[in-house]
Order: structure tokens, then C-alpha cells, then sequence
């Protein structure tokens, strides 16, 4: 069984390693610098309002971290964007990935559009999100960096 919880200030010694983690697999096509992944979790335990920082954990046992990010779409209404999901390597295939995001949809029944990004190198990501009804959005993201 599933509970996802609030990630606190305390979960720093477990999520900063599985960011690293995450951040070195086919999950993510960019490098993105120590010092911004070390700023997202403080702000993600922080009280910024756009964006949170959740514990998953499976039996009483930490089963992985997300992060997701709170922001409006002129297309469709309240959206949240989830940034980062990690689940354990150990606690893959058994379906946390599907339950995490059976609670999402759950605990945040006004949201109107849940979006995410998924690299062509990671298929079993790519598949469990067209099952839960994930479709390709066609848009070419292009960002501009500070």
C-alpha cells in the first residue's frame, strides 16, 4: 500500500541522493547544476506555494520522492506539472508508479490538467503514463535559461 506524504526539511538526507540519482538516468536529457537541484528541494520544503515536495512510501518503507509544480493553463484551467518522480529501483514494477498517481488525480480532484515531460529513452515511464491516460501534448518546448 501507497502513503504519500509532505516532504520536510528532515527528508533531506534521503531525497537529495535520489535526486542525484534521477538526474543521472535516462529520465533527464540535461545536466542541471548541484546548486539548483540543492534549491528545489529547499523550496520544495519551504512554504512557496508553487511548487511541493512528496514522500512515497510503501509498507513503511521511503519508496521514492516526486515534485510537482502548481500553475495555470489558458487552455484548460489549474494544472500541475509533475517535475520529478523517483521511484525506488528495488520497489519498481509493483506498482507504485500507477498508485502515486491514482492518489494525485485524488488529492487534487480541481485540477484540470496534469502534465508532464518524458524522454524517448525511458519506454517504461512513457508506457505507464499512455495507461493512465497520458497523451502526447505536440507542442516543441524552448526555453530561455538566466
Amino acid at each position: 500500500m501507497l502513503t504519500v506524504y509532505l516532504m520536510t526539511k528532515q527528508d533531506q538526507a534521503y531525497v537529495m541522493p535520489r535526486v542525484q540519482q534521477f538526474y543521472a538516468s535516462d529520465a533527464v536529457d540535461h545536466a542541471v547544476p548541484a546548486e539548483i537541484l540543492q534549491q528545489t528541494f529547499e523550496q520544495a520544503v519551504s512554504d512557496n506555494p508553487l511548487i511541493t515536495g512528496l514522500i512515497l512510501e510503501a509498507d513503511g518503507e521511503k519508496a521514492g520522492y516526486a515534485y510537482i509544480t502548481h500553475t495555470y493553463s489558458t487552455e484548460a484551467g489549474p494544472c500541475i506539472i509533475i517535475e520529478e518522480l523517483f521511484i525506488e529501483p528495488s520497489m519498481r514494477g509493483k506498482g507504485l508508479g500507477q498508485a502515486f498517481f491514482h492518489w494525485l488525480f485524488d488529492a487534487y480532484p480541481n485540477t484540470a490538467r496534469f502534465r508532464l515531460e518524458v524522454t524517448p529513452e525511458n519506454p517504461r515511464a512513457k508506457a505507464l503514463y499512455e495507461r493512465l491516460g497520458f497523451v502526447p501534448l505536440g507542442y516543441h518546448q524552448m526555453i530561455r535559461e538566466r
